[in-house]
């Protein structure tokens, strides 16, 4: 591998750091072109240490998990509509687990008008996003706090999990491989996601496409565990017929372009 620049190095740390860099904010902070930091850029993504996006590069996903503010970035709108397909699956006056994530946490945002919710997450930033809503009942497990990105993990959590059988499952997963596993980076995680899918009537997945590129070493469970998969775009064959044999419905969930609004609207 060749070393790094100063440079490059500053770029990688100020990604980790803040989950993005952009072309034109990098060429003013280290005042040169626009044109050398992208070849900074491409020699950062050609070692695998960065993933380039539209005017600049993230922190690119392997062997271990992107940083949560990295993971925010990514997809973002394509996340958006997965919670929004996903929340209106969801009927008033049901029960529900939330896992870890953030695809998870836009299904959240898009349940603040639903009425007489209960939902259990082991997640605070669903947590701190609809205990505030009169009509909605949250329980937060107990347990260690990852620092990283406010997930509550460990026994404690697991074992709260177990005490309850709700109507629907919110999952998410870091990586799914063609032959349907659903994949993860945290063990730890990962027992509390299965502790969810085994004590709910219905699982719902929540995933961009971007999942399908991705791997990771822990397994959660299977797709033909779960009852719904919502996505931004068609799958490949192999999980599609997956899908098919198991009865899983697949609910495509494409967020809306500029361009498309204009054209709706002439």
């Amino acid at each position: 591998m060749t070393a790094l620049s100063h440079r490059q190095s500053e770029i990688l740390n100020l990604a980790r750091a803040s989950g993005r860099v952009m072309v034109d904010d990098l060429a003013r902070r280290f005042e040169v072109s626009a044109q050398t930091i992208r070849k900074d850029l491409n020699d950062l993504c050609d070692q695998r240490s960065l993933t380039r996006i539209h005017g600049g590069a993230i922190i690119a996903s392997g062997v271990e998990n992107l940083a949560y503010e990295a993971r925010r970035f990514v997809a973002a709108e394509e996340k958006r509509a997965i919670g929004a397909a996903a929340a209106a699956q969801i009927p008033n006056g049901c029960s529900l687990f939330i896992n870890i994530g953030t695809t998870t946490e836009e299904v959240a945002s898009a349940l603040t008008s639903h009425q007489d919710l209960l939902v259990i997450t082991n997640n605070l930033n669903v947590a701190m996003l609809l205990y505030k809503y009169p009509r909605i009942e949250v329980i937060v497990a107990g347990g260690t706090v990852r620092r990283a990105d406010g997930a509550v993990i460990g026994s404690a959590a697991i074992s709260l999990i177990g005490q309850f059988k709700v109507d629907y499952a919110i999952i998410g997963a870091s990586a799914i491989d063609e032959e349907g596993a659903l994949l993860d980076f945290d063990y730890r995680e990962v027992q509390a996601s299965q502790a969810i899918i085994a004590n709910a009537r219905s699982v719902m997945l929540v995933a961009d496409s971007t999942k399908l590129r991705r791997s990771a070493p822990v397994r959660i469970a299977h797709l033909s565990q779960i009852q719904t998969f919502i996505t931004d775009e068609a799958l490949p064959p192999g999980l599609q017929t997956i899908c098919d044999a198991h009865g899983i419905q697949v609910i495509g969930a494409s967020p809306k372009r500029a361009d498309d609004l204009d054209e709706s609207a002439a």
